[in-house]
């Protein structure tokens, strides 16, 4: 079965974090520890990464963190897993890999054309349409708890 490596869910479950929780302030790594459960040694290189490609902004001081570079529904899922699989180095790509005339010509062109169609699929999904899919599923946020609506 194809699986997602853990730093591809956990940045995609950071990003979708900010998103959901941010309001109008930046989120401070450590509130996406708290709430994710995502090991910090794997979040602090991760969201480095992902303000040096664009998808996040840093912000620096004592109430600093990380905001989305642009808007939610401008950032795909494929990109963020785009720039993650670019950080996992050191695996073997398949064409490293011996291989028989089978493997050569039958299998790995068949597993290309899945992780085409798995990536155009990842493309379509934004990081609005996971929020609105967290606020369908009750999923409460925490900047909406923290909002006083009193006149």
């Amino acid at each position: 079965m194809l699986r997602p490596s853990k730093k591809i869910l956990f940045a995609i479950e950071a990003v979708l974090d900010i998103a959901y929780h941010a309001g109008g302030e930046p989120v401070q790594s450590r509130e996406i520890t708290r709430r994710q459960a995502i090991p910090r040694r794997y979040l602090e290189q991760t969201l480095q990464h992902l303000v040096r490609s664009g998808i996040l902004t840093g912000v620096r001081g004592p109430r600093g963190g990380y905001r989305l570079a642009r808007e939610r529904r401008r950032i795909s899922v494929g990109e963020i897993v785009r720039i993650v699989r670019a950080l996992e180095v050191g695996e073997e790509s398949p064409e490293e890999l011996p291989s028989s005339e089978l493997g050569k010509q039958v299998i790995r062109p068949m597993w290309g054309e899945l992780q085409e169609e798995i990536m155009n699929r990842l493309d379509s999904i934004t990081i609005d349409d996971l929020c609105m899919k967290a606020h369908q599923s009750g999923i409460v946020s925490e900047v909406m708890q923290k909002m006083d609506f009193t006149i």
